[in-house]
């Protein structure tokens, strides 16, 4: 009889589910809404899954019943005590297979390390940063921006309106940024910038932040200093999964996923010197395939595939997409 195996990624502004055999085949790859607990709840996450992994399964022409097992990774999974509603969410599915809940970013490491473990740094919307070491004990951030732990797109745009309003009230330099952001709203001057961005008739929103890594590629020194943060910030992410587990003196793959990371070289750039410093055997890759692709993997874990077969099949998994 033959396998089948689904991975769902539920992040802030998008959701996809995957199904693939037991070789690694993509036989269905969906995007829905993003469905993070924390905004929708879990109704409305339960919802999302369902709309998404039924159309996952119509376009692979499977039953429910043909799935062996399915891996979750759920953005705003945080803490133990969340598991119930999230599970009870996932099982209001009606699928009878084993599954396993983890916190979106170790679907980086399950589908871009070439071991299964190692470290994951999500950078998007905003960002978080998990990992496992070789026994699957886990390195974590709170995943909470409030916290400190902010250094996505939107808080690359919140401290980049910081510095446009910082050279209006004369407390900053000039900055090009000004500029960048006049001609994305056609605002007539500065002063209507200043005013339109302050009473909400201009809101820039993380999916702009491309907007800051133009002005730093033109030579804008302030949108610059920004990137070169952003980078030294989810550095700081990783060196303290790292520090959590141990891996100090190891030789393990950090995985990059996001389309933060697209931004620019600068930024991976600075990220790779401040996790070199503390860990000089690690080994920074960017994720080829959507993250969902640890999801499946997964799937295959919980439903008993063995190691090695799993590894073959996340190398077609990311060379299929």
């Amino acid at each position: 009889m033959a396998a089948y195996y689904l991975g769902v990624d539920v992040g802030a502004s998008k959701s996809q589910a995957a199904i693939a055999d037991r070789a690694g085949r993509i036989l269905a790859l969906v995007r829905g809404d993003g469905a993070n607990p924390d905004s929708v709840g879990c109704d409305g996450l339960a919802s999302t899954l369902g709309k998404i992994i039924d159309e996952a399964l119509e376009i692979a022409q499977i039953a429910r019943g043909e799935i062996s097992g399915t891996g979750y990774g759920i953005a705003g999974y945080d803490w133990p005590s969340q598991r119930a509603a999230l599970a009870a969410a996932v099982e209001s599915l009606g699928l009878s297979a084993p599954y396993e809940i983890v916190n979106d970013a170790l679907l980086a490491v399950a589908a871009g390390s070439s071991t299964g473990w190692g470290i994951g740094v999500v950078a998007g919307t905003s960002c978080n940063a998990w990992g496992w070491d070789r026994n699957r004990r886990v390195g974590r951030m709170t995943g909470y921006a409030w916290l400190g732990e902010a250094a996505g797109g939107q808080e690359l745009i919140e401290k980049a309106q910081q510095a446009v309003a910082k050279e209006w009230t004369r407390r900053g330099p000039e900055t090009r940024l000004t500029q960048v952001f006049r001609e994305k709203f056609g605002a007539p001057s500065v002063d209507d910038l200043i005013e339109g961005i302050t009473l909400e008739r201009y809101n820039l929103q993380p999916a702009d932040a491309p907007l800051v890594f133009r002005a730093a590629a033109e030579g804008d020194q302030v949108a610059l200093d920004l990137v070169l943060w952003a980078g030294r910030e989810l550095g700081d992410l990783a060196v303290g999964v790292i520090r959590q587990l141990g891996l100090e003196e190891e030789r393990f793959e950090v995985i990059l996923a996001g389309n933060f990371w697209k931004g620019s070289p600068l930024l991976i750039r600075e990220f790779e010197a401040v996790v070199g410093r503390l860990a000089p055997g690690a080994m920074i890759a960017r994720l080829n395939g959507p993250p969902v692709i640890g999801g499946v993997c997964i799937g295959m874990e919980v439903a008993g595939m063995a190691e090695s077969q799993i590894e073959e099949a996340r190398h077609q998994l990311n060379e299929g997409i």
